[in-house]
């Protein structure tokens, strides 16, 4: 899948969006700039897809973009992720998240965005 850059390294990049993703599976809805929302919709997409299937090779690949925080006493990311996410959208076919622009971000008037799963 290609990435806009969002003006990083490729390695910095990957940390950002593993980090953007884990962040919503644990809270559901993240308020962060419109571009990262973007790039983080395609990657959250496919993680719920991954999630659908529950398959050990889909919870395996997963597991290599979602870190493993803790989200509850004995529950991680990945967990959720597949024992709540995943069935919550098994009769969905796509379109897992949305985004809802707000208020350009004081300081630096960048466009900010919410997303959360639907």
């Amino acid at each position: 899948m290609a990435y806009s850059r969002l003006r990083r390294t490729s390695d910095q990049r990957k940390a950002l969006l593993r980090d953007l993703v884990t962040d919503i599976i644990i809270h559901e809805s993240i308020t962060t700039t419109e571009a990262k929302a973007k790039e983080l919709k395609k990657l959250a997409d496919e993680m719920i897809t991954l999630a659908k299937d529950g398959s050990l090779s889909a919870r395996r690949k997963a597991a290599e973009t979602v870190r493993f925080e803790e989200v509850k006493e004995g529950q991680n990311a990945l967990q959720k992720l597949f024992d709540e996410l995943g069935p919550r959208f098994k009769d969905r076919k796509g379109g897992y998240t949305r985004i809802i622009k707000t208020v350009p971000r004081r300081g630096d008037a960048a466009p900010m965005a919410i997303i959360e799963f639907v």
